[in-house]
């Protein structure tokens, strides 16, 4: 993850930080045990549980656990955005390859490509990134480009409201990372991962 000088500045950034120290410690420890336990359970069931496996296991697993922690941080998600998220998305991959296969289907190919912009609430890092990532999986859009506070996406059918399509999808992004898209700041109730 890239992490710019206004990332670090900005009060209302999730990342920013005008806590204890203490508290980013028990973050990052809270985190990493939760990821060394899932590397370690992976592991364990890709050697079918063999214990001589843990020799090499061991400090792969801890590798693995200190690579993750410096390459994504730890942050906060709800419980409920993630319950919501899933059925969210699934739907909308289905109507979306549903239309797509209809338009690629009918014999007047009804498409009107277009770039579209879309002005971003989602703060910098990780929200975005997976918001972006959500866009170009959903069939008949594609991100193509990340400006500071805009999302440049093409768009297969421009006549649709895809801006008001593009708003929904960061409103369940930030439903799952428990931000609130008013003022940036984070809900109350959030699990750490």
């Amino acid at each position: 993850m890239i992490v710019n000088a206004s990332q670090k500045t900005d009060p209302s950034h999730p990342d920013s930080s005008d806590r204890p120290d203490g508290h980013r410690v028990t973050r990052y420890v809270g985190s990493g045990a939760l990821r060394l336990g899932a590397f370690a359970l992976v592991w364990w069931a890709l050697t079918g549980g063999a214990v001589d496996s843990w020799l090499v296991g061991l400090p792969t697993v801890l590798i693995a656990t200190l690579i993750s922690l410096a390459l994504v941080p730890p942050f906060s998600w709800s419980l409920t955005g993630f319950v919501y998220f899933l059925p969210f998305f699934v739907w909308q991959s289905l109507r979306g390859g549903t239309d797509v296969a209809w338009r690629a289907f009918h014999p007047q190919i009804p498409i009107n490509p277009g770039i579209v912009k879309y002005p971003l609430l989602l703060p910098p890092g990780l929200p975005r990134v997976f918001l972006i990532n959500t866009v170009s999986l959903l069939p008949g859009t594609l991100s193509a480009e990340l400006e500071p506070d805009e999302l440049i996406v093409h768009a297969l059918d421009t006549e649709q409201n895809v801006l008001a399509e593009l708003k929904v999808v960061e409103q369940v992004v930030a439903r799952l990372f428990a931000i609130s898209l008013k003022n940036g700041e984070r809900n109350r109730n959030v699990q750490t991962n």
